[in-house]
């Protein structure tokens, strides 16, 4: 609020503030003002029309301004009024208790950083980008005693106003139109703050059109700086009040932008991996296929055949390594087919004994067995009307194996120790990590149920082939997990990423899951480390030369052509289209000069 300063010989200083539309002055005592100088006469007077406030003396009467007498003066900020032997100074902005000049000096600069303080601490908890930068804003605003302030950031080569306040807290609408855009684009060339007193009558400024359309009075603009980058700018200002920042202000606020431009980097860093998680969540979005994640074509490839296998009937034989997600495949083949809303039924044949396995697919009756003590539903009755998943069939005891085709065939089942048929409207999905063509060559598998089952195959990929799958997954797999266990773990390393690229993940994804857990759960970092995961330099395949692998995969193949041509150094020659020295010299160095040569 604006206010009267008096200082008199003899008395301590007296703050006025002014409001009232008329405040008179004068040595009475009814004065609203009382000058303590008998001489005084009463009749002085401060009127405010709205916009100003301007100072008339009675008849006959003069107050001192600026050292000129005047019998009228339109005041502005900081200015000195002389009547007699005291002594009024006008503020347009709050004063701090009247204490001596430097003591109030002091007073001023710990308020200002202790409004610092107070920020810095309160940021500490703030999350929201658009909420800290309005906060920062109102503390500046606060601490420099402006009416306005604007938060520019840098994108690129442009500027954009971030947050534009006013002194009430409130959003600047039409912000561009309130700033100066010569004295922005200084502090952008200098990278130096800047502090203008009057700036419609500085020699620097007073011609720019911007100041001469603004009428700017009072300015400080102060760049935000991280390590030498230009972040943007701070600007404050008032229109109204001349000479209202000093060196003191812009001190206190150049030790503010300083500390402001770290936290608004750190922001807008959390901001922009916040954006960045929004995308590769999208992405991901983009990649998933159920809960089965894969980018790379072979997996593309999988997802396609079962988009057109599902809505049908036929029966379906998933292959693949062990931990490639057979199970995942045939519960999302259930869930894109019309049998969806009935159940999902999975048996894994190579987890049960061989004699209790007829029991769990067919059911039984009570008695029919030592430990029947009553009847038991099966898993092919269990899973009517819905999808019955044979996991490691290839287990199965080819005794079983009949009747397993007999029900396919029939869609009729018997329950051990029972002779009713029950008929059962299944669909059949098997899986196994076994080549069942072997098994079948090898007498262990029958061929009628093999084609049975094996109406359309469906093989998986091993993770090691599935190219970048891997860390894509990797990552979907510890946010799920870091969430799941409320672990602080908040990603990989770059050493671990490069870690699990190049890993031939035997155990494929079931491997690289385990690996996930136990390295969430033991890191006491909040980034994981190749460590963490297990895999050492010496778990990861030698990375060779090009030169290295070229002449590593030569040495290899003339072996395996000598091999096949049982050491004979003159067919390999002409199978590999060389000279024969070259197949001995390589024999040479192996450590094999006399080779036996059959010719």
């Amino acid at each position: 609020m604006p206010s009267l300063r008096l200082t008199a010989p003899g008395h301590p200083p007296t703050i006025y503030h002014l409001h009232k539309k008329i405040t008179s002055i004068g040595s009475g005592p009814d004065n609203d003002i009382v000058l303590p100088d008998p001489l005084v006469v009463d009749g002085f007077a401060v009127h405010f029309d709205g916009q100003t406030y301007t100072v008339f003396a009675p008849k006959k009467s003069e107050f001192v301004v600026n050292g000129k007498k005047r019998s009228k003066h339109k005041l502005t900020h900081d200015e000195r009024l002389v009547f007699g032997s005291c002594e009024l100074r006008f503020g347009m902005v709050d004063e701090h208790a009247p204490v001596a000049e430097e003591a109030a000096n002091t007073v001023a600069d710990l308020d200002a950083y202790t409004k610092l303080f107070e920020f810095s601490d309160r940021l500490m908890h703030v999350r929201d980008l658009t909420e800290l930068l309005d906060a920062l804003m109102d503390a500046v605003i606060q601490i420099t005693n402006a009416d306005k302030g604007f938060l520019i950031l840098a994108e690129g080569e442009t500027l954009d106003i971030k947050v534009a306040r006013n002194l009430n807290r409130e959003n600047i609408a039409d912000a561009i139109t309130q700033l100066s855009d010569s004295i922005i684009a200084k502090v952008v060339r200098s990278r130096k703050p800047v502090i203008i007193s009057d700036a419609m009558n500085d020699d620097e400024f007073a011609a720019a059109k911007s100041v001469m359309h603004l009428k700017v009075s009072s300015v400080i603009c102060v760049p935000l700086l991280d390590r030498g980058r230009l972040l943007g700018l701070i600007y404050v200002g008032n229109d109204s009040i001349r000479d209202l920042f000093q060196e003191e202000t812009l001190r206190v606020l150049t030790v503010f932008a300083s500390q402001a431009a770290l936290i608004v980097a750190n922001a807008l860093l959390l901001n922009e991996l916040r954006h960045d998680n929004k995308r590769l969540s999208d992405r991901l979005e983009q990649y998933r296929f159920g809960e089965i994640v894969g980018t790379s074509p072979p997996m593309q490839q999988v997802f396609r055949k079962v988009e057109k296998i599902a809505p049908t009937d036929i029966s379906v034989l998933i292959t693949g390594e062990t931990g490639t997600g057979k199970e995942l495949i045939a519960r999302e083949v259930h869930n894109r087919s019309p049998r969806a809303s009935k159940p999902f039924i999975t048996i894994n044949c190579g987890a049960i004994p061989e004699n209790l396995l007829e029991s769990e697919l067919f059911g039984h009756v009570k008695g029919s067995f030592t430990g029947a003590v009553a009847n038991k539903q099966g898993k092919f009755q269990a899973a009517d009307g819905g999808t019955l998943f044979l996991d490691e069939i290839g287990e199965m005891p080819i005794e079983l194996q009949v009747k397993i085709l007999r029900a396919l065939q029939e869609r009729v089942v018997y329950r051990v120790g029972d002779t009713r048929p029950e008929t059962c409207d299944i669909r059949i999905l098997a899986a196994t990590n076994r080549d069942l063509e072997k098994e079948i060559a090898a007498g262990r598998f029958r061929e009628d149920l093999y084609y049975r089952l094996n109406v359309v195959n469906v093989e998986l990929p091993p993770l090691r082939v599935r190219g970048d799958d891997v860390l894509v997954i990797a990552r979907y797999l510890l946010s799920r997990y870091s969430r799941e266990y409320d672990a602080k773990v908040k990603g990989f390393s770059p050493n671990a990423a490069v870690a699990i690229r190049k890993h031939n993940w035997p155990g494929n994804i079931r491997e690289l899951e385990n690996r996930i857990k136990k390295a969430i759960v033991l890191c006491e970092s909040t980034v994981i480390g190749p460590d963490d995961l297990g895999l050492t330099g010496d778990a990861l395949p030698q990375i060779l030369t090009l030169a290295e692998a070229k002449d590593k995969f030569q040495r290899d193949y003339i072996n395996e052509v000598l091999a096949l041509n049982n050491g004979n150094r003159t067919k390999t020659a002409r199978d590999l289209g060389v000279d024969p020295r070259t197949v001995f010299r390589h024999l040479e160095k192996e450590g094999d000069p006399d080779a036996p040569d059959a010719m």
